[in-house]
């Protein structure tokens, strides 16, 4: 049995943001209306239920084929969340994921998460063919940890996943773990795919031309890799989104098999100064001409979406 909320792309919301004068198309543009207008609603309603706490390993399964380059740019951004590995250089990917623990102290919760690298598979031989259901994406996040964890799959850019490019970049669910001592754990899996081949302008902008809306040049990927960079961003939407709602019952707005959630509640926002088309006032690599807004470890460089701080009822951007 299990669970699962879908990432709507950035710019599918964003898409439904600039219909919302229009019609009321879908949940998502309702909502995000919602949040705009009703001060009273600024707030993600907290439901709740259990946040994730305590040490959490973030474990990593890699379906497809992935250079020994790509799967570094992942796991240095896992590194990164911690802030016992931080960047010497602000903005710091570790100062990004700090507005998680707003929501924890918004929920008088005296837990706090502490996220590290776990385990890495490598399932490079497509045994379950390279178009995946859900029912087998869970099947591949039960390779990781079964207790205290996030299992996170990562789909190469040949392989094809229900609803990928259509109407989701990834999603973030549960599913029952292991029996230990008669007891049955959840854990947490977080499913993202990479989109250079087959929808880049979907689920990796602002790295390539937007697919519809305004369009601008695209940016330069940090670290030179739109399907990956664009991995990364949608990844890391769906870890706070899997932090603050890891079982449908935490913090989210709207309903729970479609909701807005902490990052998903500030579609397109990345940096100061954003508009629909625009990033934001991001910071450039001066050698590369690359956009970004996060240091990491091992001099890295990342792209990181706002973040709805809960404290402000505003979406939180660290430039």
């Amino acid at each position: 049995m299990s669970s699962s909320f879908g990432l709507k792309s950035t710019h599918f919301i964003l898409k439904l943001f600039l219909l919302i004068s229009f019609i009321n198309v879908c949940f998502a543009s309702r909502k995000l209306t919602a949040l705009v207008q009703d001060p009273q609603n600024q707030l993600l309603q907290y439901h709740k239920g259990a946040l994730l706490s305590g040490k959490i390993s973030v474990n990593l399964i890699w379906y497809g084929k992935f250079k020994p380059s790509q799967r570094a740019i992942v796991s240095d951004f896992i590194t990164s969340l911690s802030s016992s590995t931080p960047s010497k250089t602000d903005p710091s990917v570790a100062k990004w994921w700090k507005t998680t623990g707003k929501y924890y102290h918004l929920a008088n919760s005296k837990k706090s998460l502490s996220l590290y690298l776990g385990k890495q598979v490598l399932v490079e031989n497509y045994s379950l063919g390279k178009s995946l259901t859900q029912k087998q994406i869970v099947q591949l996040a039960s390779k990781g940890e079964q207790k205290d964890a996030i299992n996170v799959v990562l789909t190469a850019s040949d392989v094809a996943v229900d609803g990928f490019c259509v109407n989701r970049c990834g999603t973030h669910g549960s599913s029952k773990g292991s029996i230990i001592r008669g007891k049955t754990y959840k854990f947490a899996y977080i499913w993202v795919g990479n989109s250079e081949t087959q929808c880049p302008g979907y689920c990796a902008w602002p790295f390539h031309q937007p697919i519809y809306g305004p369009q601008s040049p695209p940016l330069g990927a940090p670290n030179n890799d739109v399907g990956i960079d664009g991995m990364v961003i949608n990844l890391a939407s769906l870890l706070a989104g899997t932090a603050t709602n890891p079982f449908g019952n935490g913090y989210y707005q709207g309903e729970a098999d479609a909701p807005l959630e902490a990052a998903s509640a500030c579609p397109g926002v990345y940096a100061k100064g954003a508009y629909p088309g625009y990033a934001g006032d991001l910071l450039v690599d001066k050698t590369t001409g690359a956009s970004y807004n996060a240091h990491g470890t091992n001099g890295r460089k990342y792209l990181l979406p706002a973040l709805y701080d809960p404290t402000t009822s505003t979406c939180s951007t660290l430039v």
